[in-house]
């Protein structure tokens, strides 16, 4: 795999993951939705749909059950952190969510791609492993 095959995968994954995320939360925002509520919708249906994307395109890995559980698991760490971002430049910095949602999911970009990564391809890497000591 070329070095920048897999930063630019995760990219395309993300800005798909990232888009629908955003339109999840200002929709829910312009029909008077709270964003803590727009979160959790957005929250399921990302997860299932970054999940299938990041398996079999991201990373080109085998998905499994304990893979996803993982990878949910990992984004489930996004809820909290958004909702302090989504807090903090809304109801703090009154800020239109419009504006916030997209500046909360930049700044998460890193913790995504290191998560994603560590659920998904770990699994694979432990089933790899544990395959090749079977005698």
């Amino acid at each position: 795999m070329k070095a920048f095959a897999l930063p630019a995968r995760f990219v395309v994954v993300g800005l798909v993951c990232a888009g629908l995320h955003n339109a999840i939360v200002i929709a829910g925002a312009w029909a008077h939705v709270h964003y803590v509520i727009s979160c959790a919708v957005s929250y399921v249906v990302v997860v299932g749909v970054g999940f299938a994307l990041h398996a079999g395109y991201t990373f080109q890995q085998q998905p499994s059950l304990q893979s996803f559980l993982r990878y949910a698991l990992s984004m489930a760490a996004n809820y909290p952190f958004t909702l302090a971002l989504l807090f903090l430049m809304c109801d703090v910095g009154g800020w239109p969510v419009a504006l916030a949602a997209p500046i909360a999911t930049v700044l998460m970009v890193g913790w995504n791609f290191l998560a994603s990564r560590w659920a998904i391809v770990r699994s694979s890497q432990a089933a790899n492993s544990a395959i090749s000591r079977s005698p």
